[in-house]
Order: structure tokens, then sequence, then C-alpha cells
């Protein structure tokens, strides 16, 4: 009781709602309505996602929290945009997308080669061999191999890195990315081929079993993200505009 900021979006952090039991639908309504609560419960529905599409693109970890705030902020004053054309997901994906995109750009440190928005003309398509089932002493260097695959990752080409993420690592489908990235999903498909290509000769059969834990996104890092989203809305009394 004496905690109480008697601020209405700070106040309702610590008790979240139950994003495992409420909708995207209800969550957007109570956000647009500047429901603290509701839009924190949308944050931790799609922070994993949405870190590591920010993370794929920019390849630091302080610098990807930074841009998927500055997302979030946009995406809150902007909720009542939202028509509806693409899940909520995919909508919250182009806007971090775009916002570590145009943070890359401003630091100048790695230079875009191909845009998102390039129509490819590859035809080519590589087969890429399943990964054995795992083995007791796979498990064993299952902690080594997530680095190894990390920084193979982060060797990747921008636009191969990304879809890379958004495919095999948070398993969106190819129309999923597609309407993400906004490229064809003939191109999805390309880059996925080329990416799974570099990254096998890199890391031949153990690449997929480590899959699943690259980029790792534990709850101290999504409480952190979802706060200070949270209190900068507050201090700068922004709320999604009609």
């Amino acid at each position: 009781m004496g905690n109480s900021t008697g601020n209405p979006i700070v106040d309702a952090q610590p008790a979240p709602l139950d994003a495992a039991v409420v909708d995207d639908a209800r969550l957007l309504r109570d956000a647009q309505r500047g429901d603290g609560a509701a839009f924190g419960a949308i944050m931790r529905r799609y922070n994993r996602r949405l870190y590591r599409t920010a993370r794929a693109i920019l390849k630091d970890d302080s610098r990807a929290e930074d841009a998927l705030q500055d997302a979030y902020i946009g995406a809150f004053r902007h909720l009542h945009d939202y028509r509806g054309e693409a899940s909520l997901g995919t909508w919250l994906t182009r806007i971090v997308v775009n916002q570590s995109l145009q943070a890359l750009r401003s630091t100048r440190r790695e230079r875009v080669v191909v845009p998102f928005g390039e129509s490819d003309t590859e035809h080519e398509a590589m087969n890429v061999a399943d990964a054995p089932a795992a083995t007791p002493e796979n498990t064993l260097l299952r902690s080594e191999m997530r680095r190894l695959l990390e920084r193979n990752i982060d060797a990747l080409p921008q636009v191969y890195r990304t879809v890379f993420m958004l495919r095999e690592v948070e398993e969106l489908t190819v129309d999923e990315t597609a309407a993400a990235l906004e490229i064809p999903p003939a191109t999805v498909r390309s880059r996925l081929f080329r990416a799974k290509a570099r990254l096998r000769e890199a890391l031949a059969q153990e690449m997929d079993g480590a899959t699943q834990d690259a980029f790792g996104f534990d709850g101290a890092r999504c409480d952190r993200i979802v706060r200070t989203v949270l209190e900068r809305l507050d201090a700068a009394k922004l709320h999604p505009t009609a």
C-alpha cells in the first residue's frame, strides 16, 4: 500500500496480467485505453521473439535491448494505428526490424548491403541434412556448441541472420517471416537455405541440437525491459494516440 506511486502504469507493473489466459485482442483493447498492465503483458508475450529479432540485426545485446525498448515506445504511441491486417506479433516485429535498422544506420558500424525490400532472383535450393538425435555426449557439449552457434550466427550477413533467427529459432512460418520483413516468401526460403548452408559448413551435425538455446532470453532481462518501457511511458506522459 505504502509503495504505490499513484500512477496506474507503474503501479500495474508488479502484478502483470496472466498472458497465458488473455488473448491478444483483449490485451490490445485494454492497452489502447492506456492500460499499462495490458501493454506489459503484450511485451512479456513477445519479448523473446522481438529481442532475438533486434539481436540478429544489431549483433549486440545492449544495443538490441535499447532498440527493443524504443520500438515498444513507438508501438505504444501508435497502438490505434494497428488495423489487424497482420497478427499483433507480426506488426510488432516489423516495428522492431525498422527500429533496429535505424539504429544500425545511425551508428554506421555496419553497412546494409541488401535492403529488406529488395526482390531477389535466387533459384538454387540447398538441401540441408537433418541433425542426428541428441546423445548423452552431445548433451555434455551443448553449452559450448551454443556459444559456437551464436558466434556463427553473428557472422552471417544481416539479411540471412534475421531470416534464420525468425524461422529456425523463433519458428515463425515462411509467410509470417515474409510479412514481418516485408519480403516475398521465395526470398525467405532462399535466404534460409543460404544461412543454413553457411552454418552447416561451420557446425556440421551439431547445429540443430543447439538452436533452441541460442541467445537465451532470461527472466531478468524480460522483467528489466518491461519495467524500463513502462517507466519511460510514465515519465513522458505518453498515451496511445487515437
